[in-house]
């Protein structure tokens, strides 16, 4: 135990402190501060955008959260290879997201936030950018908790596990400060192509210890055997990727050609991902192996798979976190305060630097990390005609403000244990009743609203600016 221990503090320390000091030497080197076109825009030194195998990177790892891996390892080991595909279907989002993105990019909008301003007002824009902002605190402690449980357990909340949480929210926030979304995009390229790498040595160690027929023919495919969460996973699709700036605000780096090419990329590669890690816990399941599906799961592989699990998680944890923080920082000074020059900049370093200490607290208290997910995600389901129904010109303000309220409160309702019906026997049949409910009473009150108190003609009229 000892050894494994110390070899998680040196995968750890080492990983991030590299990625620290190649970053600060990167802007030694370059001589001069963060200009905002490359701390906002992410662009390189020349003014230059990413390209389509960055930006497909960049949109890969930064959603291939810790908590998402862990969740699929869970879910495999839970209801088999139908857990894993259940979970991997939250990547479809990128399709969604992509055509939805491409068609504001087209009417002239530069961020979801100028589309949200110009169409339903500036108490749109706050009661957005609040959901954001609860979304970007959900990702510091549900990342973090993924990878401080290698070195000591929740439920204690011994001094290794909350060291390790706070070491990493420190050095992460740590090179992100010094260079915003341009660290984010430059450390995402290494941590895929290092994720990419050690899942094919996992899967190495897995597939010659089982019977692939047997894995991929594990679970029942029935809503009570986890269908019913493919079927969520499905409805959220089609609002979850709107409330998360980590994949929107990638959305508006490049042109439009890179963007669809990206986003379809990140897609389709996410379901593959994640679906392939969700094997470790199926193996779990099929070995008969037991206890946390991933750490138990590795420990039965012997210290090679724990190393590698762990420098998965590390990996997936750091390229959530910097996409975080830096999405932080644009919203508040971008989106929300928007400054000039220097002062911009600062205003963006204060946000993240907020962010870390509020996110890094939670980890105290130990909440379930499915909920993250799964919460915050009923939460939403009130933008699904905003982004739907975008071209539809009649709703205005009224519409955006009951949908998206009336969303957020089958959200918290959900939170709060009210169970007032579910479909099918499965553990989330009341999660896809109020998801289904939900986005069907949203549509409802969307259009209702934009009967009874339709848009000003001249807003609908406006010109985009």
């Amino acid at each position: 135990m000892a050894r494994t221990a110390l070899l998680n503090w040196l995968v750890l320390l080492g990983f991030f402190g590299g990625l620290l000091a190649w970053i600060a030497w990167r802007r030694w080197r370059r001589g001069r501060p963060a200009t905002a076109e490359s701390f906002f825009g992410g662009r390189d030194e020349g003014g230059r955008e990413v390209g389509p195998v960055t930006l497909t990177a960049t949109l890969l790892v930064s959603w291939i959260f810790a908590k998402s891996v862990q969740n699929a390892a869970d879910l495999g080991q839970a209801y088999g290879l139908v857990g894993g595909i259940a979970y991997a279907a939250y990547w479809l989002s990128f399709l969604v997201a992509g055509v939805a993105i491409d068609a504001l990019r087209r009417a002239g909008y530069a961020s979801l936030h100028h589309f949200l301003r110009h169409r339903f007002g500036v108490a749109a824009v706050w009661l957005f950018s609040l959901i954001v902002l609860v979304r970007l605190w959900n990702e510091i402690w549900s990342n973090t908790m993924v990878v401080a449980q290698f070195f000591g357990s929740p439920e204690d909340g011994g001094a290794a596990y909350l060291a390790a949480a706070w070491i990493v929210t420190g050095l992460v926030l740590a090179y992100t400060l010094l260079g915003g979304f341009r660290s984010s995009i430059l450390t995402d390229v290494v941590q895929m192509a290092l994720a990419a790498v050690v899942l094919l040595l996992i899967l190495g160690l897995i597939l010659p210890r089982a019977e692939p027929a047997r894995l991929a023919a594990s679970g029942t495919w029935s809503l009570a055997g986890g269908a019913d969460l493919l079927l969520v996973a499905l409805i959220q699709g089609f609002s979850y990727p709107f409330h998360d700036p980590v994949m929107t605000d990638r959305g508006f780096l490049t042109n439009r050609r890179t963007m669809r090419r990206g986003f379809a990329a990140a897609g389709l590669l996410g379901f593959v991902f994640i679906a392939l890690f969700s094997l470790v816990g199926v193996f779990n399941r099929a070995q008969e192996i037991g206890g946390h599906s991933t750490i138990a799961t590795a420990a039965a592989l012997g210290l090679p798979a724990i190393v590698l699990v762990n420098a998965m998680m590390l990996t997936s944890a750091g390229s959530t976190l910097d996409s975080t923080f830096s999405s932080t920082g644009k919203l508040l000074a971008v989106d929300l305060l928007p400054g000039r020059g220097p002062g911009r900049l600062r205003v963006a370093r204060i946000a993240m630097a907020g962010l870390a200490v509020l996110g890094g607290a939670m980890v105290h208290v130990s909440p379930a990390i499915l909920k993250a997910t799964t919460v915050s995600g009923t939460m939403v389901v009130g933008l699904t005609p905003v982004f739907v129904l975008a071209r539809w010109r009649r709703p205005g303000a009224a519409s955006y403000l009951a949908s998206v309220l009336l969303g957020a409160g089958c959200g918290i309702a959900y939170a709060a244990g009210w169970r007032p019906a579910a479909i099918g026997t499965g553990p989330y049949g009341g999660l896809l009743w109020w998801n289904a409910a939900g986005v069907a009473a949203c549509f409802a009150v969307y259009a209702l609203a934009a009967w009874l108190a339709p848009a000003r003609r001249s807003a609908d009229s406006a010109g985009v600016s």
